[in-house]
C-alpha cells in the first residue's frame, strides 16, 4: 500500500498575513501627526513587522471630509498594484487593537545613493532634476534637486493619478534589490487638484512609453465594471472615483507629466 500523498503547506500571502494575522502593538512612531503604531503580525506560522494606523487616531482634515485616511492609503495601494510597478507596500483595511485601520507591511530601508539633495548651483548636474530653490538660512538659498531615477519617475506618475497632496522626501523608502517604495498616502484622491510633491523634475516632459501603456491599462481597469473600479468604490466616494478617471484621461490626452497649477502650494512643507 503506497503512502498517502503529502500535501505541501499552503503559502500565506502578505495580504493574508496583514488582514488575518494577530496584531501586537510594539511601539508608537512619535513624529507622525496621526496615530502610527509599529506592530508585529502573526498568522499560520508566518510573522512580519507592520504599521497600523487606526481610524480613531486620525485628526480631521477640512479638505478631506469624506471617508478616512486609512481607506485612502488602501486605495493608493490598489492603484499601485494595478500599475504593476509595486510602488506601495502591501496595505489592507482591517480591525485591530484600536478599531478599524490600515495595516501596511513594514519596509526595512537599505543604504543607497541620495535621492534628494541641496546644491549651491543654478542648474542641476547630469543625473539630477531641479525641484526649486529653498531657503537654507542667513538669507541664502540652494537648489533642491532629486535624482533622475526611473523609479521616482514612476512614482511621479502614480502621484499624479492618485492626486497625492503630500509627497515628501521622508515618504521615499529605498529597499533591498533596488526597490523603492512610497508611503503615507492618507491625503490622496481629492476631487480637486491638490498635487503637492517633491517630484516635479519631469514637469511638462513627455510621458515615457511605459507610463502611457500603464495609464491605458488603468483607464480600462477604472471603467464601470472594471476590477480596480470595484475596489476603489469601496474606499473612496463616487465623485473621487470619477475624478481619478478624469486625471488618467487628462494624462493620456496631454501625454506629459503635469505641471504645478499655481492654485495650490506645489511643494510640501517641510519637504522632508
Amino acid at each position: 500500500m503506497s503512502a498517502p500523498e503529502r500535501i505541501p503547506p499552503r503559502s500565506v500571502t502578505t495580504a493574508e498575513l496583514l488582514a488575518k494575522g494577530e496584531l501586537k502593538v510594539r511601539g508608537r512612531i512619535r513624529e507622525a501627526s496621526n496615530a502610527v503604531l509599529f506592530c508585529s503580525v502573526t498568522y499560520e506560522g508566518r510573522e512580519a513587522s507592520c504599521v497600523y494606523k487606526p481610524v480613531a487616531g486620525e485628526r480631521p482634515l477640512w479638505d478631506f471630509p469624506d471617508g478616512n485616511l486609512a481607506q485612502r492609503e488602501v486605495a493608493a495601494y490598489e492603484v499601485s498594484e494595478a500599475t504593476g510597478w509595486g510602488l506601495v507596500p502591501t496595505t489592507v483595511l482591517r480591525d485591530g487593537p484600536h478599531g478599524e485601520g490600515m495595516c501596511q507591511l513594514w519596509i526595512e530601508t537599505a543604504a543607497e545613493s541620495e535621492l534628494l539633495a541641496l546644491v549651491d548651483a543654478e542648474e542641476p548636474e547630469p543625473g539630477w532634476k531641479a525641484i526649486g530653490f529653498a531657503e537654507v538660512g542667513e538669507g541664502k538659498t540652494a537648489l533642491l534637486v532629486h535624482a533622475d531615477d526611473e523609479r521616482l519617475r514612476r512614482l511621479a506618475v502614480l502621484d499624479a493619478v492618485i492626486n497625492n497632496a503630500d509627497r515628501k522626501g521622508g515618504h521615499l523608502l529605498p529597499a533591498d534589490e533596488g526597490r523603492l517604495y512610497g508611503i503615507d498616502h492618507g491625503v490622496t484622491f481629492n476631487a480637486e487638484n491638490k498635487l503637492r510633491t517633491l517630484l516635479w523634475g519631469w514637469a511638462g516632459e513627455q510621458l515615457t512609453p511605459e507610463a502611457v501603456e500603464v495609464l491605458q491599462a488603468l483607464r480600462e481597469a477604472l471603467r464601470d465594471g472594471g476590477g480596480l473600479a470595484a475596489k476603489l468604490a469601496e474606499l473612496i466616494t463616487a465623485v473621487e472615483l470619477d475624478a481619478t478617471r478624469a486625471r488618467v484621461d487628462a494624462l493620456l490626452a496631454g501625454g506629459k507629466h503635469p505641471e504645478p497649477s499655481g492654485e495650490w502650494p506645489a511643494i510640501p512643507w517641510p519637504p522632508v
